[in-house]
């Protein structure tokens, strides 16, 4: 699943190719994708829209439009391509938005997990997106707010730090990497962090995602941009998917396990229980 990094890269991508063209037909093939919105309404509401911004918050793509908003989640496999209209549609392309330039923005989705929704720009999303905890970048973010958040919980670190009400962005493969950093089991419980600990996971978390947004993301598993775009900070994986093979900083067998329900990557010498 794209995580805070790619989905940021995602973003950035489109955001030059988008800005100011204006969306006149939409041909919805997968009414699912939908939330909180009817198909009709959805697609009749977005013809005349010019795209003048796109942002983004935790994993969610937000466009920017002329009086709405489009919030946009890719779950596992979603990707968006911007091609020549006359191009015939492929399979799993289930959203086309036609452009005033004789393009078409696509929505390609393998397994068809990827959400969409209509607002306006005062209106409260009904998804999770409204739920979602800060980010490492932001402000109000840091390790006395992280230790507010889990102190109390007796559930694994890993899954609390999985929580988007907790941290917003922040998922499996960058979990592994920052808690391998902060050198902190991840079944280890939330109520038994130290506040050093808490501030090496904050400090981390910032760190981690800077540089993997920096490179692009990770291109990993399924995942991978599309139009030959891909993420190079797979190459920077410390622990996740390097399971059975040495730890660069001890030398150990690297471990695989579930916590939080999981596949899960940590040093057993570097991330004591």
């Amino acid at each position: 699943m794209p995580e805070l990094p790619e989905v940021e890269t995602v973003r950035i991508t489109l955001l030059p190719l988008l800005m100011n063209k204006k969306i006149v037909s939409v041909q919805l093939l997968y009414d699912k994708m939908i939330v909180n919105n009817t198909p009709e309404s959805f697609t009749s509401r977005l013809v005349g829209q010019t795209f003048r911004g796109i942002e983004r918050r935790g994993k969610y793509l937000i466009f920017i439009l002329s009086n709405l908003k489009m919030i946009s989640h890719l779950r596992m496999e979603g990707k968006y391509y911007l091609k020549d209209e006359s191009i015939p549609i492929e399979k799993h392309e289930h959203v086309i938005f036609t452009l005033d330039t004789g393009e078409s923005l696509r929505y390609h989705d393998t397994r068809k997990f990827g959400t969409m929704e209509l607002l306006e720009f005062n209106q409260i999303s009904q998804t999770g997106f409204s739920s979602l905890g800060f980010e490492p970048f932001d402000d109000e973010f840091s390790w006395i707010y992280l230790k507010e958040k889990l102190a109390h919980s007796n559930r694994p670190i890993k899954g609390g730090l999985l929580d988007q009400s907790v941290i917003s962005g922040l998922g499996n493969i960058y979990v592994d990497e920052v808690l391998y950093s902060s050198k902190i089991h991840p079944a280890r419980l939330c109520s038994s962090i130290r506040d050093d600990e808490f501030k090496k996971i904050a400090e981390n978390s910032k760190v981690i995602l800077e540089k993997a947004i920096n490179l692009g993301g990770a291109s990993v598993h399924s995942f991978s941009y599309g139009d030959g775009i891909t993420g190079r900070f797979q190459n920077e994986l410390n622990v996740h998917t390097h399971a059975d093979e040495p730890c660069n900083e001890c030398g150990y067998v690297i471990e695989k396990m579930k916590v939080a329900g999981r596949t899960t990557y940590y040093c057993p010498n570097c991330q004591r229980m």
